[in-house]
């Protein structure tokens, strides 16, 4: 029987992971029987590390997410995480109808914050993703890049030590997203500055996109085609600020780019 597991941790105390994953693999069923899309997962996400999870459209990035969201069971192996983690995914989910602060309130509310901190704290959150002022402003006043800030916020307010993000920033154009992989950076790098007692922030983060994972993490992990299984891992020690256009970013990048076509072409032989 598959087991999935979140423990709170102790404020005073640094957990040895944000995340573990153990022998964990996902079957579903479908008309042609039971498809296994991920098979045998073992991977772990440290206080404060950044790891992105990179493969093809279909190898079970989004899938394996879920799972640590708790937002589905995996088929047998367990998972542990350090307290609840906060989901951010490529479509901004804001609710159109309250305005931004208001977003970010709701989420406040639910962690329990008392009413008459929420907007303050709101506000707060708005100043540092650089949404300062723009606590009244509806849904459709904001751009695409604005709206995932906002979103990003809003993960930010649950106050959890792993955050989870699931290709946020690939339906914006390049320059829009470029900003964003500043300002998530930032935000990271700034958590856990502000925090090494505790762990910080930790970040898995799925994308398709190479150099955004070279370019945002200390880890990028390749899975295969599916099922999905851990294929490759890579440290990535270019120290920050780092660039997409990075002599060291590009060349790691076509380092992985032939992995992950090697990956691709071994799945279509089957």
């Amino acid at each position: 029987m598959a087991t999935t597991l979140a423990t709170a941790a102790d404020d005073t105390a640094v957990a040895a992971h944000a995340a573990r994953i153990e022998h964990v693999s996902k079957s579903f069923a479908g008309p042609a029987g039971t498809q296994l899309v991920l098979d045998d997962i073992t991977l772990d996400v440290g206080p404060g590390e950044f790891v992105t999870l990179l493969g093809a459209s279909g190898c079970g990035k989004s899938t394996l997410l879920n799972l640590v969201a708790g937002l589905d069971r995996p088929s047998s192996g367990a998972i542990t995480t350090d307290g609840r983690p906060a989901l951010m995914f490529q479509e901004h989910a804001l609710f159109p109808w309250l305005t931004a602060g208001k977003n970010i309130e709701l989420a406040l509310r639910l962690r329990g914050v008392p009413k008459a901190e929420r907007r303050g704290k709101a506000e707060e959150l708005l100043d540092l993703v650089r949404l300062g002022g723009a606590y009244g402003k509806r849904v459709h006043e904001l751009s695409g890049g604005m709206r995932q800030r906002v979103a990003m916020a809003r993960a930010l307010a649950q106050e959890s030590r792993l955050l989870l993000m699931d290709e946020p920033f690939a339906a914006l154009d390049a320059i829009t997203r470029d900003v964003l992989h500043d300002e998530l950076t930032r935000i990271w790098r700034t958590a856990n500055e502000d925090a090494p007692a505790t762990g910080g922030l930790s970040v898995l983060f799925v994308t398709h996109n190479v150099r955004e994972a070279v370019r945002l993490a200390d880890r990028v992990v390749l899975l295969s085609s599916r099922p999905g299984r851990v294929a490759r891992e890579w440290t990535v020690g270019i120290p920050h600020p780092r660039r997409i256009e990075d002599t060291a970013v590009a060349e790691l990048s076509v380092e992985i780019t032939e992995e992950l076509r090697g990956e691709i072409r071994r799945h279509g032989q089957h």
